[in-house]
Formats: structure tokens, C-alpha cells, sequence
């Protein structure tokens, strides 16, 4: 099913062809709409990535994966840890920018960031009091950290923008090759 799709007209970005155009660095399709969000945010506020040191939680094909390769097309060196990683609160602290897209409730907490630090939390949860939650223990990790997105309120809405931008820049490609095929 992943490859059925063609990857001009996959908007979230999930087939074997948007992500191998990732893998790649062409424009063959779209990145997965979350982990675009991720990139659009940081350059929406202003956030230096080049030469910067970032550690994305997360090795997924959704977020994770696809998130490392857009931040490295941006010039970051970039760190992928997971559940399992040793020393895992260690090399948080050494990122300048926190991806957090573990899958996993407050799993991030004051041990693991630093004064500076931007961390994007993409986690979704609810939680035990059944409020929505993040990856991260936003009460902890907020007074630390430079800035830090909200959970809800952060990454997911940036998501839906993308994904519509994406709609958008689809719609007006498959337009342009309308217009050249008519003539």
C-alpha cells in the first residue's frame, strides 16, 4: 500500500517514494507532515540549525528518521538516540535542540536538558488525570530549557499547516501540468 501512491499526491509524506526522495534530498514528493513541523517551527522562530548539535528521541519512519535527514539537509549534526540508548539523559544534555518523538509519556524530565536548549516535544498522549501529555514532563523541563513546545499547542498544529501547504503546492503543480499538457 505504501507504494501504490504516487509520491506527488502523498501529502503526509508516507510512501516509500516521499521517503526515499527525503532519504535522497530531491524533491520526488513530500516529508512526512510531523517531521517537517519540526524544521518549519525552528525556522519560524528564528532557531540557528546549521552547525548546531541536535539529539532526536526517536527512530521511527514517521518522525524520527525522516526529521535526522531533513535537519541534516539543514546542516545540523545530528545525534538519533532511542529507549534503549546508554547514558540517554547524558547526551540529551550535549543537543542544542531536543527532539523528543520517543512514543513514550514523560519520558524526558529536568535530567535530561540543560539551560539553552530548544526541545521540540512531537509526543501525544493522555495522560493518567486524562489531560493530554507529551513526551517530555513539560512542568520539569519548561523553567530549564530556552523555549520548549507545548503539548497540545505545538508541534501538532504546525503538523496540519504543513500538511495543507503541502495540499496547496500539490493542487498548483498538478495545475502548472494541466495547463502544459492542454497546450
Amino acid at each position: 500500500a505504501r507504494r501504490a501512491l504516487d509520491p506527488r499526491k502523498d501529502m503526509d509524506g508516507i510512501t516509500d517514494g516521499s521517503l526515499a526522495a527525503v532519504y535522497a534530498g530531491t524533491d520526488g514528493g513530500y516529508p512526512p507532515c510531523t517531521a517537517a513541523a519540526c524544521v518549519a517551527l525552528l525556522k519560524h522562530y528564528n532557531v540557528p540549525i546549521k552547525g548546531k548539535r541536535v539529539v532526536v528521541i526517536g527512530r521511527s519512519l514517521v518522525i524520527g528518521k525522516p526529521v535526522s535527514l531533513l535537519l541534516l539537509a539543514e546542516h545540523a549534526t545530528v545525534t538519533i538516540c532511542h529507549s534503549r540508548s546508554e547514558n540517554l539523559p547524558a547526551i540529551c544534555r550535549e543537543a542544542d535542540i531536543l527532539v523528543v518523538a520517543a512514543g513514550k509519556a514523560g519520558m524526558v524530565g529536568a535530567e535530561s536538558v540543560r539551560a539553552g536548549q530548544i526541545v521540540l516535544d512531537v509526543g501525544i498522549h493522555v495522560g493518567a488525570d486524562g489531560n493530554l501529555c507529551g513526551d517530555t514532563r513539560f512542568a520539569e523541563v519548561e523553567p530549564i530549557v530556552e523555549a520548549i513546545t507545548p503539548v497540545p499547542g505545538g508541534v501538532g498544529p504546525m503538523t496540519i499547516a504543513v500538511l495543507l501547504a503541502n495540499t496547496y503546492a500539490a493542487a498548483c503543480r498538478a495545475t502548472r501540468s494541466e495547463e502544459h499538457t492542454s497546450e
